[in-house]
């Protein structure tokens, strides 16, 4: 099996054109493995899928490296083709390629088509970190078939964050991690509650020049002055061409919300070349929405259609969606909405506030309280907000060993990333040009030089690893 890389085609400014991304290929297994690691009364199980390459490895070497990718809250085969970097490291290490897939995610479904049936919310049990951890731990040993071969694991985003737990629990299976944009601090005490927003607004107002996070700001109130009646409302949903209608305050507040998600999507998605990652965007998509902005709008009228044709950069770049899906209802996307709701409402409690004296969002409080409740309501859980620095030990990383902290600056995420490294053993590699985990991705012509230095010295780190193995 070999992997087809895709050169880059770069767009220009503002126009639509081919979109490329890599193409990888793998065999699709599957694996089993216990409903509940930690009970010894039941002996339930289910498959989880992991994809598996071993064209680059040494055939003469019983003992050639595995790469394993971590997967996280989506479908294994989307993480495979956006994780390049892995592949190109192993064709020059000569490495075992895995991704394993996440337990309620994608295909490794414990009940099946009755996983998420909110009548049973006893069936929501067994959807943790600690499980899934014990997932891969059994995976890799029953791969490893008895022998002593080095093991890597990578992971971006909650993947990074699970790669980096991954080393800490299990440091006699994994031999070291790299963790690209893992924010493994973005939780209650660790991290401010409005790092997330001020990063972003700061990306919007240095993209094209700072009237684009102005108007941002301005556009909230501009909205609810809009549909303060019918009509208005009518005329909003007509200038976003939406898919469903705002029909009332609800319906406002979450096309509000999907605004406020798309504005992260881009800056994490802030790639020096087009992609398909989150959705169909143009290279620094960023900058590209800001040209839409750059003048500062005094009318309320002319605001909304700027921003109209700003979104759109994101929402319809490629010209070939009929409407904007700001409830999800008819939205396909290879990242699972519903399974990552799940999550922040037992473990991964990540608090997000905003002011908008501050930054280009809406004032919003973060309120343990009101979020527990509505948890509650929806999938009789409640939320435990400091578990995960229990488990994991917070920022208290003084005994931990041979892992990679990758962030980008342009990355929101990376306030809650490892910024310092806590000793010698841990490896803080910072990307000034990069958005979210783009040293994970393939390698391209349009990268910044700090993020091609980035991925060689995580090379040559991981290959240390291998060879003190």
């Amino acid at each position: 099996m070999f992997a087809f890389l895709c050169g880059a085609l770069l767009l220009f400014a503002f126009k639509p054109g081919v979109f490329c991304e890599d193409k990888f290929e793998y065999a699709i297994r599957e694996f089993t493995v216990p409903l509940d690691h930690f009970s010894f009364l039941s002996n339930a199980s289910f498959n989880i899928r992991y994809l598996y390459n071993e064209s680059y490895a040494d055939k003469t070497n019983p003992e050639s490296p595995i790469f394993f990718y971590t997967g996280n809250e989506g479908d294994i085969e989307w993480f495979a083709q956006n994780t390049g970097f892995m592949w190109e490291l192993a064709a020059q290490l000569r490495a075992v390629v895995v991704f394993a897939e996440h337990r309620y995610y994608g295909k490794s479904m414990p009940f099946g088509s009755d996983t998420f049936n909110t009548s049973k919310p006893d069936h929501l049990a067994f959807f943790t970190v600690e499980q899934t951890l014990e997932d891969y731990a059994l995976l890799i040993t029953y791969l490893r078939s008895g022998r002593e071969r080095p093991v890597v694991a990578f992971g971006g985003s909650y993947g990074g964050m699970l790669a980096a737990w991954f080393r800490m629990k299990y440091p006699h299976i994994v031999n070291g991690a790299l963790a690209a944009s893992a924010p493994i601090l973005q939780f209650p005490g660790l991290t401010p509650c409005d790092i997330f927003d001020k990063i972003t607004t700061s990306v919007y107002e240095t993209a094209y020049n700072a009237n684009c996070s102005a108007n941002i700001g301005k556009s909230w109130k501009a909205f609810e002055t809009l549909a303060a009646n019918d009509a208005g409302k009518k005329q909003l949903g007509d200038i976003f061409r939406l898919c469903d209608p705002i029909t009332n305050a609800d319906d406002l507040n979450q096309f509000m919300d999907y605004l406020e998600d798309i504005y992260a999507n881009l800056a994490m998605t802030n790639y020096p070349y087009n992609t398909t990652f989150l959705a169909p965007v143009p290279a620094y998509p960023v900058r590209q929405v800001c040209f839409y902005l750059k003048d500062l709008h005094l009318n309320d009228t002319d605001l909304i259609h700027s921003l109209a044709s700003a979104l759109a950069v994101y929402t319809n770049y490629t010209g070939a969606e009929k409407c904007v899906d700001y409830k999800y209802s008819k939205s396909s996307t290879t990242l699972d909405n519903k399974g990552w709701e799940i999550q922040s409402c037992n473990q991964m409690v990540m608090p997000f506030c905003s002011n908008s004296s501050d930054t280009m969002y809406r004032t919003k409080a973060w309120n343990v309280r009101e979020i527990s409740d509505k948890c509650f309501k929806k999938f009789h859980l409640t939320p435990k907000p400091y578990d995960i620095e229990l488990r994991y030990g917070g920022n208290k990383l003084e005994s931990v060993s041979n892992i990679i902290f990758s962030n980008g600056l342009l990355d929101p995420w990376s306030g809650g990333g490892v910024l310092q490294a806590p000793n010698n053993q841990v490896y803080v590699i910072i990307l000034p040009e990069g958005a979210h985990h783009l040293d994970l991705r393939s390698s391209n012509p349009s990268d910044p030089a700090s993020v091609t230095d980035a991925r060689r010295r995580e090379a040559a780190i991981i290959e240390g690893w291998i060879n003190q193995a």
